[in-house]
């Protein structure tokens, strides 16, 4: 059985459960408290050098990065609804989840840190930067909804997953946007069951 070590407050960990409860992926969750430094421990760093979560393990392998994880269930698992293979909708899947981690993560994790946890040690200008240019990138992805009820397809892919998933926490930092099709399309992918899910 697939092992998951995992945060419940990480947007990475949340993107890859909501795939294993979509598609009836049996796992085993085993918990990784990041607010209490368990990710420092040695045991973890065995399980994973880098020191972040989530870590995967399914039988000998072990994969650390979230969108990596995504992908390898979906080929293990033939779930090519959530990851399709022609090439247009690839391209456009492959584009997101690219997009995702190089241009929101980044601004998401400087807001939501100086914002919601470093505390005294926070940056609060730092956070302001941040807020000002997802703004400019909740308007990039606006635009790539506009002929779309999803991001890269009709229906949801992981690149949806993987992008709601920062957005949850962005919204938990009263960060969101106004767009009409931004809402919409947040709607749908958190009513997934995979998403509703984590929330019992």
């Amino acid at each position: 059985m697939i092992a998951l070590y995992s945060d419940a407050l990480s947007p990475h960990c949340s993107r890859v459960l909501c795939l294993l409860h979509e598609a009836g992926i049996a796992h085993e969750i085993r918990p990784v408290d990041m607010m209490k430094g368990e990710y420092l421990t040695p045991e973890y760093q065995a399980i994973n050098p880098n020191r972040q979560v989530p870590s995967m393990l399914d039988g000998t392998l072990r994969i650390h990065e979230s969108n990596a994880t995504l992908r390898y269930l979906c080929r293990k698992h033939g779930l090519e609804q959530w990851y399709p293979q022609d090439l247009p909708t690839l391209a456009r899947v492959e584009q997101w989840l690219d997009w995702n981690q190089c241009r929101l993560a980044p601004q998401m994790t400087t807001l939501v840190m100086n914002r919601m946890f470093l505390g005294d040690q926070a940056d609060p200008a730092a956070a302001d930067r941040a807020e000002t240019e997802l703004q400019t990138l909740f308007a990039l992805l606006a635009e790539g909804l506009r002929n779309s009820a999803f991001i890269a397809a009709d229906h949801p892919t992981i690149a949806d997953l993987s992008l709601v998933s920062n957005l949850i926490l962005l919204d938990f930092a009263n960060v969101r946007s106004d767009n009409p099709l931004m809402q919409r399309w947040y709607d749908r992918v958190t009513a997934l069951r995979g998403f509703r899910q984590l929330q019992t």
